[in-house]
């Protein structure tokens, strides 16, 4: 521990502050699709449909949440040029992660609908609510600020995640810490830094999330 010395990664901090760039962008793509797909899949497994729907959501969220991520990602990546669809990096890490997550917080969102109490439905419909209208204007705001602590915990889960798309040669903080640190034979040091701006970053939309979470409360009031 005496012979750490950190100066050497003075001349790279360009690029870690270029590769922090690139997986927050990563990030917060993911987690906005995510997010999306996540409330449909969430809703409509939550609700009345044809069965034939409940069981190909079913199955979808089963695989995305049984099977490694790093395996999807290579399925992606290198699986897809054998069917003649050949995408970017940045694209295919996209898809990945997204897929994956949506699995995950389809069921946060599926879980924060079901424990809405029925008498919210029974009322807003007493009131000339539409079905569509119950579900935009009540269910779903509801719904959200329950799901709200989880979503962004997934949030943050998608930050640290973004390190596996190094395999498929995209510049993120961890792809370029490994490039680094095999020039310089200073793990320690590089890794360490690394584990910090991680830690920066999750810690960030930690703070986010209660920002969030103290306005969603006061709205409510």
């Amino acid at each position: 521990m005496n012979n750490l010395d950190f100066r050497f990664l003075i001349p790279y901090m360009h690029q870690f502050v270029d590769a922090a760039k690139i997986t927050l962008q990563l990030g917060i793509w993911t987690f906005f699709i995510s997010l999306l797909l996540s409330i449909m899949i969430g809703f409509l497994r939550a609700y009345k449909v044809p069965k034939t729907i409940k069981i190909i959501l079913g199955v979808y969220v089963e695989v995305f949440r049984g099977t490694p991520l790093l395996v999807q990602l290579f399925l992606i990546y290198y699986g897809l040029p054998s069917f003649n669809i050949t995408l970017e990096p940045m694209t295919c890490a996209i898809i990945g992660l997204s897929l994956n997550s949506a699995a995950y917080m389809s069921e946060i969102i599926r879980g924060a609908i079901l424990s809405i109490d029925k008498g919210q439905y029974e009322a807003a419909f007493s009131l000339g609510y539409s079905k569509v209208k119950t579900y935009i204007q009540i269910i779903l705001p509801q719904s959200f600020r329950v799901a709200l602590p989880s979503l962004m915990n997934s949030f943050a889960s998608i930050i640290k995640e973004t390190s596996l798309v190094s395999i498929i040669s995209i510049a993120e903080i961890t792809r370029v810490g490994n490039q680094i640190y095999a020039r310089t034979l200073r793990p320690f040091e590089v890794y360490l830094v690394i584990a910090l701006i991680y830690l920066v970053m999750t810690y960030s939309i930690s703070l986010l999330a209660k920002f969030i979470e103290g306005r969603s409360t006061r709205w409510s009031q």
